[in-house]
């Protein structure tokens, strides 16, 4: 992945140049705006993220948003531009890192006004790095523990909603789950041998190191998207998943899956994911994907 890198700061995308950060607090979770379109793949260092938000951007297609709070891998990339979206969803996890190539200036207040410490190339070059062997601008890649000391720990994945533990009682014999975009399409399909669902984007395998992913838990996650105030370069309108409130979910863990419902109150609490009968909802141990799909 090294070879034909380079370390510098320019993005397509405009990143912005901001003063570096000072003293960097040992807990704060780190999250990555990953790349997931076709020249994108196969991404780097999505098998160590804790949590894989699947989120939808324009003209339909799909970015994921990778956290990592227990482990941190060497590189992670293809890294892109973040959204709306991500600025509410990350609030959850209290003040985090969040990892991106650049936004539209329109959003840039925003970013800078929200509670968390945003780092792109523009602000501390040394931590990225393109790989010359792929097409700009899905070859900009993060060193990570250029970023943050170390892992925040898996306390903080609590307090947003994700903890593990027995599955709940009951659940319906499933096999394959398919989820879809306007322009995007996930798969994930239980493989009893590697305890996980396997999954496809776009009729392909989702891989990274030659290794299919295959995350023990799968929450489809049931959302008001709304179009925002945000557009990209083509015209296309950005849009806004919305994270806070009420909603129905689909739980997938063990070949099984539950009817789930998820509460938010507000920005700042975690999601608290439910049976219908009230019972809380554990992941099981291991990477969850959260796919955010519209209700």
């Amino acid at each position: 992945m090294a070879t034909g890198c380079t370390g510098g700061p320019f993005d397509p995308e405009g990143a912005e140049t901001t003063s570096p950060a000072s003293a960097r607090p040992p807990d704060e979770v780190l999250a990555v705006k990953v790349d997931n379109v076709l020249p994108a793949r196969p991404q780097t260092g999505l098998a160590q993220a804790d949590v894989v938000y699947a989120e939808r951007v324009e003209a339909g297609l799909s970015r994921l948003m990778a956290l990592y709070a227990t482990r941190l891998p060497e590189a992670v990339g293809p890294v892109r531009s973040a959204r709306e979206t991500d600025l509410r969803l990350l609030r959850q996890f209290n003040e985090p890192v969040l990892a991106y190539s650049g936004s539209q200036s329109r959003l840039r207040p925003l970013i800078e006004s929200a509670p968390l410490r945003a780092e792109s190339p523009g602000n501390r070059p040394e931590a990225w790095y393109r790989d010359d062997a792929r097409p700009a601008p899905h070859n900009l890649y993060l060193r990570p523990r250029r970023l943050v000391d170390g892992p925040a720990g898996r306390e903080a994945l609590t307090a947003a909603g994700f903890r593990e533990g027995p599955a709940p009682a009951g659940g319906e014999p499933e096999e394959r789950r398919t989820v879809r975009f306007p322009s995007a399409r996930f798969a994930f399909t239980w493989s009893a041998e590697r305890g996980g669902w396997l999954v496809e984007t776009d009729g392909r395998p989702t891989t990274d190191g030659g290794v299919q992913l295959a995350p023990p838990t799968v929450i489809v996650q049931y959302v008001t998207v709304r179009t925002s105030g945000f557009q990209d370069r083509g015209g296309n309108n950005t849009p806004f998943s919305e994270t806070v409130g009420t909603g129905t979910a689909d739980l997938l863990r063990d070949g099984k899956a539950w009817k789930a419902r998820w509460q938010r109150a507000t920005e700042a609490d975690g999601t608290r994911f439910t049976t219908e009968a009230g019972e809380p909802v554990n992941t099981g141990d291991g990477q969850v994907w959260v796919v955010l799909a519209e209700r």
